[in-house]
């Protein structure tokens, strides 16, 4: 029992500050987002013996993670969009309030979320492509795809045609 709390005291120690970040952007509520965080400890511990690679246990808790917050997302928020959902906690947003972070939120808040989620794992949690995929229950080329398309539609809303054409 020893060796499986050590193993689980890394995880927890190595991972908790990102597992929250990201859980902060997919819910924008910082209650929710720690206890998501605390949900994805709690089934961490449960099922640590079940993790394959021990070394890269980011992408399994991130998808721990990710699927949890959609159980209870499907749960709490029956019949609200997302968009509504979005206006209704922006409030909540980060602590980085220059003009600069406010657009950049904005423009990610319009994109849909199979672009979106990519693009957050990739910035924020430092995931490889075939992390993403696996986190997302998607192939390699699709997570590829949602990533261009994703920086796509971000260049696009960031910097409007007139000024590149400039």
């Amino acid at each position: 029992m020893g060796h499986k709390n050590a193993d689980y005291e890394r995880l927890v120690t190595a991972y908790s500050a990102d597992l929250y970040r990201y859980a902060f952007w997919l819910c924008k509520d910082p209650v929710q987002s720690e206890d998501l965080v605390q949900e994805v400890c709690l089934r961490a511990w449960k099922s640590l013996d079940n993790l394959k690679n021990r070394g890269a246990p980011k992408p399994w808790l991130f998808a721990i993670l990710r699927n949890e917050y959609t159980r209870q997302f499907a749960r709490r928020r029956p019949g609200i969009s997302e968009v509504d959902l979005e206006q209704i906690e922006s409030r909540d947003v980060a602590n980085d309030t220059s003009t600069e972070a406010f657009v950049l939120r904005q423009a990610l808040d319009m994109l849909a979320v199979e672009y979106r989620e990519p693009l957050l794992l990739q910035v924020l949690g430092g995931f490889s492509c075939e992390e993403i995929a696996e986190i997302c229950g998607i192939s390699k080329g699709a997570a590829m795809t949602r990533l261009f398309r994703a920086k796509q539609r971000l260049r696009e809303v960031l910097v409007p045609e007139s000024e590149s054409a400039e």
